[in-house]
């Protein structure tokens, strides 16, 4: 035998021992956490997750590494796989990190449908000229928003007719993440563009509750350039985003609400709120929060109940229920437990959070165990009225005092408008 190989050969069985014995912990690691999620219920991804090819794989784990977040995909049986995954947000980072190209993202699960428009690559639809970035497509998280709003731009000022007529070059719906990104993009480029929006800068980010921590990521925003914060709250984010629209003077038509879009030889006319728009593309940045999934039961009328919550103070010395089992109502019922004299009580129609984040499930608890929050878990409502509120829990009828009720449903995709513009609408069951 050679010398080198005699003299390395018990260092390389070191480190092979090394490598075994980490590959070993990191395995029964990653399974009692996916055996936990399992018991817990918490195995259906809430948007865009992986699917793992187990015949490409070769179980390097370069998934993990590259998530963002923690402890969300892990190696079990030599494999990756989606150890956590309710706590999967669709970075996509583990599809770019893997050599082996064995991960595919997805929308739904088999067990539970999303409705996703037909967008291409481009963020094009099959409307020629219609295009589609952010929440509304399926793509919720900040970051990558941000992202699809400037390269959508990108391509809508390289169409035809772009720059020609007397009509706008672009109309641009919604000025949340991807809006305000696609503003400032097209104020770069110099196109004739027109942003409107319902309500106020942000979007949906402007009706999370007082304090929500938004978890971003570096991006790039058009003009000013890449951002370099990477968690920040809404307070926060909201004030950065109104420092750059002073900044770069971008214009945007608050509360000015898009209606209908019809199309044209040359482009869509579009009827707003306050009067009629004719361009040559429509790129919609809309939230999927817009329309709230309803409860359908007796009283839900009253104005006492809302579908969002802006400030857990307003709710000091009452007795409120809420109702959902995403992190928009853990997050809802923890805050409120925390103000003086509050009775809080979530109910959610299923045995586990699968929806929510592990953070927000530990609240929940806390709050649960020092007697700030009562949770009824496998509970509907049945009635409300003036003073009180009738769910069904365990098969068993409850009235509690109430003051207020907010619901958390989640929002209803706007299909019908969707279909009635020409847009195609497919359910995704686990599928591209």
């Amino acid at each position: 035998m050679p010398y080198s190989l005699v003299y390395y050969a018990p260092v390389l069985l070191v480190l092979w021992a090394t490598y075994l014995l980490f590959r070993s912990r990191r395995e029964r690691k990653h399974r009692k956490l996916w055996d936990e999620a399992k018991h817990s219920g918490l195995t259906e991804p809430a948007s865009l997750h992986p699917v793992i090819d187990p015949n490409r794989c070769v179980g390097c784990g370069s998934c993990a590494h590259a998530c963002p977040e923690n402890h969300v995909i892990g190696v079990v049986g030599g494999k990756a796989k989606l150890i956590h995954p309710t706590r999967c947000i669709g970075h996509g980072a583990c599809k770019i990190a893997c050599p082996m190209d064995a991960i595919t993202l997805v929308f739904g699960t088999e067990k539970r449908g999303i409705d996703i428009p037909n967008i291409q690559p481009d963020f094009q639809t099959n409307v020629p000229g219609l295009f589609i970035a952010g929440e509304l497509g399926g793509m919720g998280l900040i970051r990558n928003a941000v992202e699809q709003g400037r390269q959508a731009m990108e391509t809508i000022r390289k169409l035809p007719g772009i720059g020609k007529g007397d009509d706008l070059d672009v109309l641009i719906v919604g000025a949340g993440p991807a809006g305000f990104s696609a503003s400032l993009g097209a104020k770069q480029h110099g196109l004739r563009a027109v942003t409107v929006e319902q309500e106020s800068l942000g979007g949906t980010v402007f009706h999370y509750p007082r304090g929500k921590v938004v978890m971003t990521a570096p991006a790039i925003l058009p003009i000013y350039g890449k951002t370099k914060f990477k968690e920040t709250t809404k307070e926060e984010l909201l004030t950065f985003w109104n420092d750059v629209e002073k900044k770069t003077g971008i214009s945007i038509n608050y509360e000015e609400r898009m209606e209908k879009i019809s199309q044209t030889d040359t482009g869509f006319e579009i009827k707003t709120s306050r009067g009629n728009y004719s361009s040559r593309a429509i790129l919609l940045a809309l939230g999927r929060r817009g329309t709230p999934r309803k409860l359908g039961v007796p009283g839900e009328e009253l104005p006492k109940v809302l579908y969002r919550l802006i400030d857990p103070a307003q709710y000091e010395n009452q007795h409120v229920l809420v109702v959902g089992g995403g992190d928009a109502a853990l997050e809802a019922a923890t805050s409120i437990a925390e103000e003086t004299g509050t009775t809080v009580t979530l109910s959610y129609r299923s045995e586990a959070f699968g929806r929510a984040k592990e953070k927000n499930r530990d609240k929940v608890v806390a709050a649960e165990s020092a007697g700030r929050l009562q949770l009824l878990m496998k509970s509907n409502v049945k009635k409300i009225g003036e003073d009180y509120v009738e769910l069904e829990h365990a098969d068993e009828a409850v009235k509690l005092p109430n003051d207020a009720i907010i619901v958390c449903a989640g929002g209803i995709l706007p299909t019908p408008f969707l279909k009635e513009i020409g847009i195609e609408v497919d359910t995704k069951f686990g599928t591209v």
